[in-house]
C-alpha cells in the first residue's frame, strides 16, 4: 500500500533505461507500494523415456530430504500443437550508496476421443497453436483453474498459493516469458483483457467460466492471431470454448472433498432438443470452498453458467451465454527470505486472533517471538490481522455464426460484463474514530464494459479473406475507503471479505477515480493455399485505445498532493503485421514459422497501485510523463517442427521476443520508507527453445517429457532516485532459465492413473541478481475408475488426486509487490503444501 507520508516521485529516464516485462500483480492489500514486477515465464516440452526414468531416479534421491533449508551462498555477480498434446522496476533497498564489495545471495532450496464445440472463428494456422485434450482436463480435481491445466503444455508456467489456482491474489501465469497481463484471453469469443489481481480492465478466467463446462483450450505458441479481440496481447493468445448443451435431456453432478475441510459441488442440467429446429440449453452451478492450509479463513467461490444454442438452417447457428460468479476469499500473507529464515515456513495472518492484533496495534501486546528479528522488516508489517477480497461478476452475450452463401460467412459476438470488487486489509496507519487502533482499508473497484466483435470471411479459389472490427466501451471506477473496526470486546471485528459498514459508513475516503476507455480494432488477413500442404497466413490489425478521466476526488491530507492525475491517454498503431507459414511436408512432418508485432493498451489503475501513469503522485507528474510516454509493443519470432505418427509425437520450437517501452511502476528507497515512480524501462530481449516428445508404446500408455530454456536479459541500465543500476546484461527475475516436465498416464478398462512432475531451476529475485531462490521439483498424482452405469445413474466415476505429492516447500510467486534491486524484500508467496482430494461424479 502507498505510504502517505512519502509521496511518489517520478523520474523520466530518457537516456538510461532498462527493459522488464510487467509481470506481477499490482496488489492493494499490502503495506508496501503497489508495484508491478517483471515476471518472466517460459516453459517447453521435450519428452523421452530416458528423461522420465532419470527424473524418477532423481526424485528418489532428492525427495528424501524434503526440508526447505535456507542457507547463504556468497558469490560475485558479473558487472499450435495438435489435439494429441497430453496435455516492473526495482524496489531498491536503501538510498544511493557505493556498491558493496561483495554481494550475498540467499537461496531457498526445496529438497523438500473428444468432441469439440467450436465457438468463434479460427483462421490462424493450427501449426502455431497447441491444445489441451479433454482426457488431460479430467486428470485434475474438478474446479481446478484452466490455467493450471495449461501448465502441461510447452512454454507455460502456472503457480498459485492455493491448490486449485482460483485465488487471483496469488495466481500467476507465464507463457514463453510473457506474463498473464500480456496475453490475449477469450471465453467463447469474449475478451477477458487484463488478468491481473484487482484489474478494472478485464475479468479473471477463474471467474469467467466453470472449469467443468470447458470443452476446448487452445494457446498460441507465437504472438497470436490478428482477429482475436484483446487490449493486452503482446505474447500470444489463449482461447477457451464452452461445451454445447447435450442433445438428450439429462444432467451431471459431482462432489469433491479435500484436505483442510475443502469441498466442491457441481450440478448441471441439460434440456435436450426442445423442438424440431434443435433448440437446446443447459444451466450449471458450482460451489467451491477451499480450506486454507495456513492461517484462518477460507476461500469461497460460487458460479452459474448457462448456454442456449439455436441452429439456423443447416450451416448457421445462434448461441446465448451467461456467467455469474461471486467470491469471498481470505488471502495468504506475503513473505520474504528473511521471514522464512527467522520464522519458518508457516507465518500466517493473525486472524482470527483479534485481541492479539489489537494489542500489537495499540502497543499493549508484544510481537510474537521472532517477529522483531527479521532484518529490514518491521515486525508489525508481518503481524497483520487479515487481508482478503470479495468480488461479483456478471458476463453474457450473443454469438452468431451465419453462412450467408456457399463462400461467405459472418461471425459476430455481442457481450457485456459487469464487475464489483472489494479488496481489503487491516490498516494500523489509520485508526478508527472510536479509538480502535486500526481500521479496515478497502479498495472498491467497479467496471462495466460492453463490446461488439464482428467479421466477414470469404473463400475465393485458394484464398480465404477475412476482415472485421472489434469495439469495446469500459466505464471504470476505483476508490479507497476506511471503515471503523470495533473496540475490543464491543462487537465482532470486520471480516476481510465484508460486509465493511457494520459499524457505519466509511469514515475516510482517500481518493476516487473514474475513467472511460474506448477500444477500436480492425483486422484484415488472407489465408493462401500456395501449394499442396503449404499455407501462408498474412494479415494485420490496427488498434486505438483511448482512456479519458482520472481523479474525481482527492483527499489532499491523505495523498499529500494538491491534485491527482486526470486526463486522456491514447495508444494507437495503424499497422501491426502478422505472418504465418505452415508446410505439411507429408502426413508425418510439418514446419511452421510465425512472426508478428503487437501493442498493448495503456493500463488503467488508481493512485499508486500499478504500472500506470494514472498512479503517479500528482497531476503535474502525469502531464510530464504524457509527453514522452509510448505504448508497450512486442516483436515475436518463432519457428518450429512437428512430427506425428501413431507411436510418437514430437514438437520443437525456437523463438526470440523483444519488448519495447514497457511501462512499470517502481519503488526505491528503504523497505519501510519507499518512494515510487513510473518509468519507461526501454527494452528487454528473450531467446528460447522448447522441446516436446510424447510416446505411446502400447495402447493406453502415454509417456511425455518436455524441456524449455529461456535466456532473458535486461538490455539497458536504469538511473533512479535510489541510485544508478547497471542492469544491462542481467538475467530477468522471477523466471527459471530451465524447466523440465514429465508425465505418464495409463488407462486399462475403466481405470486410469497418472503421474506428473515439473522441475524449475533457480530464479533470480533481485534485479542485480545477488539474491535468488533455488530450484525445486513439484509433483502430482491421481487415479480414476469409471464404474459405468449403476441403476438410473450413468458414467459413475470415482477419482483420487494428490497435489504436491512430495510435500515440497517452494515459492510459487515472486515479486507480487515488485522485486528489490538488491537484497531481500517482502514480496513472495508460498506454494500450497501436499493436499488430498476425492471426487464422486455421475450423469443421469
Amino acid at each position: 500500500m502507498q505510504q502517505k507520508n512519502h509521496p511518489f516521485r517520478v523520474i523520466e529516464t530518457s537516456s538510461c533505461r532498462t527493459g522488464a516485462f510487467p509481470g506481477g500483480q499490482a496488489r492493494l492489500g499490502d503495506r508496501f507500494p503497489q508495484i508491478i514486477n517483471p515476471h518472466f515465464g517460459v516453459s517447453a516440452t521435450v519428452r523421452t523415456r530416458s528423461l522420465l526414468l532419470s527424473s524418477i531416479a532423481l526424485f528418489a534421491v532428492r525427495q528424501s530430504a524434503l526440508a526447505a533449508d535456507l542457507h547463504v551462498v556468497h558469490h560475485h555477480p558479473a558487472s499450435k500443437e495438435k489435439a494429441h498434446v497430453t496435455a516492473s522496476a526495482p524496489a531498491v533497498q536503501g538510498r544511493k550508496t557505493a556498491a558493496p564489495a561483495r554481494h550475498r545471495t540467499t537461496e531457498l532450496d526445496a529438497h523438500a476421443t473428444e468432441s469439440v464445440a467450436v465457438t468463434g472463428r479460427q483462421l490462424t494456422g493450427r501449426d502455431a497453436e497447441q491444445a489441451v485434450s479433454k482426457a488431460i482436463m479430467r486428470q485434475y480435481v474438478p474446479g481446478t483453474s484452466a490455467y493450471k491445466m495449461l501448465d502441461r503444455t510447452p512454454g507455460v508456467s502456472f503457480t498459485s498459493t492455493d491448490p486449485f489456482g482460483i485465488d487471483s491474489f496469488g495466481a500467476n501465469l507465464y507463457v514463453r516469458g510473457f506474463f498473464m497481463n500480456q496475453m490475449g484471453v477469450t471465453v467463447d469469443g469474449v475478451p477477458l483483457n487484463d488478468q491481473t489481481y484487482q484489474s478494472v480492465s478485464g475479468m479473471s478466467l477463474a471467474s469467467a467460466i466453470i472449469p467443468d463446462d470447458i470443452q476446448s483450450m487452445r494457446m498460441s505458441q507465437g504472438a497470436g492471431s490478428v482477429e482475436l479481440p484483446s487490449t493486452n496481447t503482446l505474447g500470444g493468445t489463449i482461447q477457451i470454448g464452452s461445451s454445447d448443451p447435450e442433445d438428450k435431456r439429462g444432467g451431471k453432478v459431482s462432489q469433491s472433498f479435500g484436505s483442510y475441510g475443502s469441498y466442491r459441488t457441481y450440478v448441471r442440467l441439460d434440456s435436450g432438443k426442445l423442438n424440431p429446429t434443435g433448440t437446446k440449453f443447459y444451466t450449471s452451478y458450482a460451489r467451491t470452498d477451499e480450506g486454507m492450509w495456513m492461517g484462518g479463513g477460507d476461500q469461497f467461490m460460487q458460479q452459474v453458467d448457462a448456454k442456449l444454442v439455436q441452429p439456423i438452417n443447416e450451416r448457421s447457428r445462434m448461441s446465448a451465454f451467461f456467467n455469474w460468479s461471486s467470491l469471498a476469499q481470505w488471502n495468504y500473507p506475503d513473505t520474504s527470505i528473511g521471514i522464512l529464515k527467522n520464522l519458518g515456513w508457516r507465518t500466517p495472518h493473525l486472524y482470527p486472533n483479534y485481541g492479539l492484533a489489537y494489542g500489537i496495534a495499540n502497543g499493549t501486546s508484544a510481537l510474537p517471538a521472532g517477529y522483531g528479528n527479521v532484518p529490514g522488516i518491521d515486525g508489525s508489517n508481518i503481524a497483520m490481522y487479515d487481508g482478503g477480497q470479495a468480488e461479483t461478476n456478471y458476463m453474457g452475450g450473443l454469438h452468431f455464426d451465419l453462412a450467408l452463401t456457399d463462400h461467405l460467412t459472418w461471425n459476430t459476438t455481442i457481450y457485456g460484463h459487469s464487475q464489483t470488487g472489494y479488496y481489503s486489509y487491516t490498516d494500523s496507519d489509520d485508526p478508527s474514530p472510536n479509538g480502535a487502533p486500526f481500521s479496515e482499508e478497502v479498495w472498491q473497484n467497479r467496471q462495466e464494459r460492453y463490446g461488439l466483435d464482428t467479421s466477414l470471411r470469404y473463400k475465393w479459389g485458394r484464398h480465404t479473406f477475412e476482415g472485421g472490427v472489434w469495439y469495446e466501451n469500459n466505464n471504470q471506477q476505483a476508490g479507497l475507503f476506511n471503515y471503523q473496526q470495533p473496540l475490543l470486546g464491543q462487537g465482532a471485528p470486520l471480516k476481510a471479505v465484508g460486509p465493511y459498514d457494520v459499524y457505519g459508513p466509511a469514515f475516510l475516503e482517500g481518493y476516487n477515480f473514474q475513467w472511460t476507455t474506448n477500444v477500436m480494432q480492425f483486422h484484415l488477413q488472407d489465408s493462401i493455399q500456395l501449394a499442396q500442404g503449404l499455407t501462408l497466413h498474412a494479415g494485420f490489425k490496427s488498434m486505438t485505445a483511448t482512456t479519458s478521466g482520472g481523479a474525481q476526488y482527492n483527499n489532499a491530507d491523505w495523498t499529500g498532493a494538491d491534485a491527482l492525475p486526470n486526463g486522456s491517454l491514447t495508444a494507437s498503431q495503424a499497422f501491426l503485421p502478422h505472418v504465418n507459414l505452415d508446410w505439411h511436408i507429408n502426413r508425418h512432418h510439418e514446419i511452421y514459422v510465425d512472426v508478428a508485432e503487437n501493442m498493448r493498451a495503456y493500463e488503467v489503475s488508481a493512485y499508486g497501485v500499478a504500472n500506470s501513469v494514472y498512479s503517479v503522485q500528482d497531476q503535474a507528474t502525469f502531464q510530464a510523463q504524457k509527453k514522452s510516454l509510448e505504448p508497450s509493443k512486442a516483436w515475436v519470432y518463432l519457428g518450429g517442427y512437428r512430427y506425428t505418427s501413431k507411436y510418437l509425437q514430437a514438437n520443437a520450437t525456437v523463438y526470440h521476443a523483444s519488448l519495447i517501452h514497457p511501462i512499470l511502476a517502481a519503488a526505491v528507497g528503504s523497505l519501510t520508507n519507499p518512494v515510487s515512480q513510473v518509468i519507461d524501462f526501454g527494452h528487454i530481449s528473450m531467446t528460447g527453445a522448447n522441446g516436446d516428445i510424447t510416446i505411446t508404446p502400447i495402447d493406453g500408455l502415454s509417456i511425455s517429457n518436455n524441456l524449455s530454456y529461456n535466456k532473458g536479459t535486461y538490455d539497458r541500465n536504469v538511473d533512479t532516485v535510489g541510485g544508478y543500476y547497471a542492469l544491462a546484461g542481467k538475467n530477468i527475475v522471477n523466471y527459471p532459465a530451465w524447466m523440465y516436465k514429465t508425465s505418464v498416464a495409463y488407462s486399462w478398462k475403466g481405470m486410469t492413473a497418472h503421474f506428473d512432475a515439473n522441475y524449475y531451476s533457480r530464479r533470480y529475485y533481485s534485479f542485480m541478481n545477488d539474491t535468488s531462490i533455488g530450484g525445486y521439483w513439484l509433483a502430482n498424482a491421481g487415479a480414476q475408475y469409471r464404474f459405468g452405469k449403476l441403476s438410473v445413474l450413468k458414467d459413475v466415476t470415482a477419482s483420487f488426486n494428490v497435489y504436491n505429492l512430495f510435500n515440497t516447500k517452494y515459492i510459487s510467486m515472486m515479486g507480487e509487490n515488485d522485486n528489490p534491486a538488491v537484497g531481500d524484500y517482502q514480496s513472495m508467496e508460498r506454494g500450497p503444501v501436499r493436499e488430498f482430494f476425492g471426487t464422486i461424479s455421475a450423469s443421469f
